[in-house]
């Protein structure tokens, strides 16, 4: 009887969470959205925005994460290793610098664009820490009902098992750095700041945001994860637009892997 009405609590709290989530996220959606019903002032002089010539390269890097979602469906299960992890994250970090020396030629402030220096990194994580808390019930939401559907457990993905079974510790600590550090600057650099940019500099923020986060999820190549990621990838996307800050976006990608290797790290205290 005591299990029953702890249950009943529990699921309340979560509704409640979730009212909260929502609410949060809703006024956010409210707010660019009047934002974008007011008279927007011109850009500095000088300040280039995205143009035909990131389009194209925009367009080359979303046919090339395709093609290797495509062919990843042919492929059986892969169990990753620390070099091909390594191997993985040395190529995002090629693509960002290559994208960035890209703009850079173009005569692209990065720093104005990606509203690096527009709050500090105390107001980021604050910032990023409320919206990665209101985000967490509609993640826990997608995240039952692809339990539903794929089966208890079946959403872990391959770095999850490579943490697990790492028998070292520096293996471990090469797997939070990347999974911390590395993965966020690099994918939030990718998808929200250029894919992101590029798509809602042509197509608006409504289409950019469902297509980034699609993407962004579908790129995990991992089925019974893509609907957790698509909720995580727009939250990620409409904190980045709320805020006009990259760092903030950032600072949620951070949390949220920090999150999920401190439940890895600590079996016997967390369940699945």
């Amino acid at each position: 009887m005591l299990a029953g009405a702890s249950s009943i609590a529990l699921g309340l709290a979560f509704f409640v969470f979730l009212g909260i989530g929502l609410s949060i996220y809703l006024a956010v959606i409210w707010q660019i959205s009047v934002r974008r019903l007011v008279a927007i002032p011109p850009a500095p002089e000088g300040l280039k925005t995205f143009g035909w010539p990131e389009a194209f390269l925009g367009a080359a890097l979303v046919l090339f994460l395709v093609l290797n979602i495509v062919s990843s469906f042919g492929r059986s299960s892969i169990h990753l290793s620390g070099r091909d992890l390594t191997a993985n994250f040395l190529f995002t970090a090629f693509i960002v610098f290559f994208v960035a020396a890209f703009l850079k030629l173009r005569g692209i402030d990065i720093d104005s664009l990606g509203g690096f220096s527009k709050t500090s990194l105390k107001r980021a994580v604050s910032t990023g820490v409320i919206l990665l808390l209101a985000a967490t019930p509609l993640i826990l939401l997608a995240e039952a009902i692809t339990q539903n559907l794929f089966g208890g457990g079946s959403s872990r993905q391959e770095i999850v098992d490579l943490f697990n079974s790492s028998q070292t510790i520096r293996q471990r600590a090469m797997i939070i750095v990347l999974a911390v550090i590395v993965a966020p600057i690099s994918e939030e650099f990718i998808f929200r700041f250029f894919i992101y940019g590029v798509l809602r500099r042509y197509f608006g923020i409504a289409v950019g945001l469902v297509f980034n986060a699609l993407l962004f999820a579908a790129a995990h190549n991992h089925l019974p994860s893509t609907l957790p990621l698509f909720v995580l990838g727009a939250s990620f996307t409409l904190a980045y637009e709320w805020s006009g800050s990259i760092l903030v976006s950032m600072t949620m990608h951070a949390l949220f892997n920090s999150v999920q290797l401190v439940f890895l790290a600590f079996p016997d205290l967390f369940q699945q």
